[in-house]
């Protein structure tokens, strides 16, 4: 996963954010929406302790949201829609992979309430910035690298209950993901708070008509 601002990369071109289109119908999209038809899937798949179904998933997921992404820059299909379908993707796997595997008992809830309370302060701060008539917030590097951390921990995570070699280092290995997007998860929740506050800046600065 890689990250992206208004659906373009942050790093690949800082000086030039692409543009966000109205179109709806495009490949970029469709990946996203196969993404979140995959939820429900997964959802199943890890609470009904069928792991392979439920890492395959995870691994779709992971691959859709490369290519929507560099399908997006790459033939300048990036949409409002797209910005909207991509984190929210993000989000609902994250909490379906955190409460599947906390009721599993693989993860303890103390780090559900960790990231689920992010979760409430980004809908807060987003609830606060729609008075300006801002619907959303660029997505950035940190937000995104948070989510690659988090989404490669989670199937570690789960590799680790085995019995094998590979799953004796998958755990560790799961939780240093788990670590760091976890610490990112929040620095990207500053950065967005940051943001907000530069469109409340930016709306009041502008004279009443």
């Amino acid at each position: 996963m890689v990250g992206r601002t208004e659906r373009g990369s942050a790093v690949d071109a800082p000086s030039r954010p692409v543009a966000a289109s109205g179109q709806v119908l495009n490949v970029p999209n469709a990946l996203s929406a196969l993404r979140l038809v995959g939820v429900p899937v997964f959802l199943w798949a890890i609470l009904s302790r069928h792991d392979a179904v439920a890492l395959l998933t995870l691994m779709v997921s992971g691959v859709s949201d490369y290519l929507d992404g560099k399908i997006a820059r790459r033939f300048g299909l990036v949409s409002r829609l797209g910005e909207l379908l991509d984190p929210l993707a993000d989000r609902l796997y994250i909490a379906t992979t955190l409460l599947g595997l906390a009721w599993r008992e693989i993860i303890p809830w103390w780090l559900v309430g960790a990231l689920v309370g992010r979760e409430v302060l980004l809908a807060a701060v987003l609830w606060w910035i729609r008075r300006y008539g801002q619907v959303g917030l660029p997505v950035h590097f940190v937000g995104k690298a948070a989510t690659f951390n988090l989404l490669y921990a989670f199937p570690l995570l789960l590799l680790g209950q085995g019995t094998s070699g590979f799953a004796r280092w998958a755990e560790p290995i799961g939780w240093a993901f788990a670590w760091w997007g976890t610490v990112l998860y929040w620095v990207a929740g500053v950065m967005y708070i940051v943001q907000a506050r530069q469109v409340a800046v930016a709306h009041r600065a502008v004279p009443a008509r």
